[in-house]
């Protein structure tokens, strides 16, 4: 069983930096795609970055891109996401998600989800 647990989130002033990390257990972690999302209050949950199983593919949302770099290390069993120049409309929980052999930018692509760390941005 794949269990999945996010760390790094907190607060930064906007322009500022974090580096989220997804670690995983109880599985081969190098042959899952893995996602991040986030969800800000009253919004619906969206995507924020992607990488293959390999690290050879990587997806990015618009509002992420030259911003949020995704990366990952199979030997460790993490996937990070650094997040530079925030915003406060990057204000959110951040829920890393994993798929076996499988990535994408939909929520009912990926089987297997962290609970989340908050992220909170200050102007």
């Amino acid at each position: 069983q794949v269990q999945l647990v996010e760390s790094g989130g907190g607060w930064a002033q906007a322009g500022g930096s974090l580096r989220l990390s997804c670690i995983a257990s109880g599985t081969t972690f190098s042959s899952y795609g893995v996602g991040w999302f986030r969800q800000a209050p009253e919004k619906e949950r969206e995507f924020v970055s992607a990488i293959s199983w390999t690290g050879g593919t990587t997806y990015y949302a618009d509002s992420a891109k030259g911003r949020f770099t995704i990366s990952r290390d199979n030997a460790k069993n993490t996937v990070d996401l650094q997040m530079n120049s925030l915003k406060p409309e990057d204000t959110a929980i951040y829920y890393c998600a994993a798929s076996y052999f499988r990535m994408g930018r939909m929520t009912d692509q990926y089987t297997h989800w962290g609970q989340g760390t908050q992220v909170s941005v200050s102007s």
